[in-house]
């Protein structure tokens, strides 16, 4: 396959000084979505496009320059998957839910990470990133000469991003790294943590986030399933969105459920985190105020919020730290780097450790735009990066789903839809219809469905039309099903391997019990805080989507079946509770 156009493009892109930026020219914008005749050239496509330079802002701050960098997939690829959506598929059994990270990150092989090149205070800046550079161009090659474009999942492709990425790891103390509970190896990257643990010599602490959205049995499962295959590893389990009841016993995936919603002082795992490093610093750092922090907002005080500090690359006072020897708990500060995937909650986690929002969180893929720094007291700092992608092997429309690529610039949303649907009951979710009931003939067997007839059917229940032809909008309810699947209305949980058979078990570990009552106890508080004051809308984790709210009608169909209703074998293709 031949690369010249992916390396050009690149080469194009960081011909400019890297930390002096420019507005986009209409010719470089369109560049981004630059079409091909075939699928035998790669080429880049750059996500999220803001505008140049925001008033009142230094014209070097560049909000683009952290931009998500895909390669574009090619006509020929979309088109057979569209062909794909309009075939019937046949539902999976539970066992296909098991996955093997070994799988995905094939560990050893060119699916590694870019670490950034040696370096030492002789060499200049530009001499420092033109060796970056060219390392990086040669990383891409290996892995486009072992793998096709087919074969690989979306990954990062913008250097400027993997900076981003050094930095963090170079900064901080500890390395936290956050993934989503729906599908945790996903964003784990074997090789991340190789190189934490064994070139950087540092701690890395592993975030299982949005814990209310899986069962608690699932929970403990993944824990000890990435604590076997890495022993070196912390885990901690969070949630800023703490269950309304536990119901883990009954069939979520058979629920549709409201927007999941954030009161004041309701997050999982603060505390659980802060054990983990006090572990780590022993003596080294004094945390007391970390502790009466959280023992504060337990409490319902409002008044630990003083010594915040905030502080992004927009600061004309910032060092710029690029190309700093690290110093350990630096004047008795411990630093903590947040990493991970896009729409894993980095920032999200930032805001709930907090108590208050401090970063701005959204559901699209890439909302941080720079790396920023808040102080949580006066000795623990957190650094927030931009997501990234890793390079791995999995299907594209799981990654859809796990919210890694923006929905809305999606442009075959059907068959994303068609891999939810074969792994959970999606028409019986939604009551749906099939398009071909009515000529269906009597006694004839039920017609089958496909990706199409899911999306058609979900457009005309809520009635999205064409503006000109008035025709069912099916790529609007395409693209309204992965919305609710990324809000966490619609749920798949990936499971370790083994899972189905053990699962028994795991619903009577004792673990399970304690995270079940550890998000009961938070649910009460959150309750009490209700009672207490009206609710601020601060922790919303984005703005309002009007085609993500699910007409009432869906609403009462599913109370109109009774509890006894959702009862069933399979927990785990869940939707969870607001």
């Amino acid at each position: 396959m031949s690369l010249s156009k992916l390396f050009g493009r690149m080469k194009r892109s960081q011909r400019a000084q890297p930390h002096r930026s420019r507005v986009q020219s209409k010719e470089e914008s369109s560049e981004d979505f630059e079409s091909t005749s075939d699928g035998e050239n790669a080429e880049l496509v750059k996500i999220n496009q803001q505008p140049g330079c925001r008033k009142g802002l230094d014209k070097k701050y560049d909000p683009n320059r952290y931009r998500l960098h895909f390669e574009r997939e090619s006509k020929t690829e979309i088109a057979e998957r569209k062909k794909k959506a309009i075939e019937p598929f046949q539902t999976l059994p539970e066992e296909m839910l098991e996955v093997d990270i070994e799988d995905i990150y094939k560990p050893g092989s060119v699916l590694d990470m870019p670490k950034r090149p040696p370096w030492n205070y002789s060499l200049s800046k530009d001499q420092v990133e033109k060796r970056e550079n060219a390392y990086f161009m040669e990383y891409l090659e290996h892995i486009y000469d072992k793998y096709s474009p087919k074969e690989l999942s979306y990954f990062e492709h913008n250097l400027e991003t993997w900076r981003q990425l050094w930095r963090a790891l170079e900064m901080s103390d500890i390395v936290l790294l956050i993934t989503d509970i729906r599908h945790p190896i996903l964003h784990f990257s074997p090789a991340l943590y190789k190189y934490v643990i064994n070139d950087l010599k540092k701690h890395i602490i592993l975030v299982l986030n949005k814990i209310d959205l899986a069962p608690s049995s699932l929970v403990v499962a993944w824990k000890h399933y990435l604590q076997t295959k890495y022993p070196e590893l912390r885990i901690i389990c969070f949630t800023a969105f703490p269950k309304e009841r536990i119901l883990d016993k009954a069939d979520p995936n058979k629920k549709l459920h409201k927007k999941r919603r954030r009161g004041h002082f309701t997050a999982v795992g603060p505390k659980q985190l802060l054990l983990a490093c006090e572990e780590i610093c022993k003596d080294r750092v004094d945390l007391s105020s970390w502790r009466e922090k959280i023992e504060a907002e337990i409490q319902g005080d409002e008044r630990v919020e003083d010594h915040l500090i905030s502080v992004s690359p927009e600061d004309d006072d910032m060092p710029d730290a690029s190309y700093e020897e690290h110093e350990q708990f630096k004047d008795g500060i411990l630093t903590i780097g947040c990493v991970g995937h896009p729409n894993v909650g980095k920032s999200s986690l930032m805001n709930g450790l907090v108590g208050k929002k401090v970063v701005s969180a959204s559901r699209t893929p890439g909302h941080t735009k720079h790396f920023q720094t808040i102080f949580l007291t006066p000795t623990v700092k957190l650094c927030d990066s931009p997501g990234l992608v890793f390079p791995s092997i999995v299907p594209k429309q799981l990654q859809i789903l796990s919210g890694i690529y923006p929905i809305s610039q999606v442009q075959e949303p059907y068959t994303p839809v068609g891999y939810l649907a074969q792994r959970i009951p999606l028409t019986s979710i939604l009551k749906l219809k099939h398009p071909n009931d009515e000529t269906t003939e009597k006694g004839a067997c039920a017609p089958q469905w496909s990706a199409w007839d899911i999306c058609e059917a979900w457009s005309e229940k809520r009635g999205f039309l064409t503006a000109k032809a008035g025709r069912n909008d099916v790529y609007r309810a395409a693209n309204n099903i992965l919305r609710l699947a990324v809000e966490g209305r619609l749920i798949m949980c990936m499971r370790p391997l083994g899972y189905t058979n053990e699962k028994a078990n795991w619903e009577c570990h004792p673990e399970t019990q304690q995270i079940a009552a550890l998000q009961e106890q938070h649910r009460k508080l959150q309750q009490e805080d209700e009672q207490q004051s009206d609710l601020s809308r601060d922790f919303t984790s984005s703005e309002g989507d009007s085609d993500a709210d699910v007409e009432s009608e869906v609403d009462s169909d599913r109370r109109s079946l009774g509890a006894d209703r959702f009862v069933s074998s399979n927990p785990f293709a869940a939707l969870a509770k607001e």
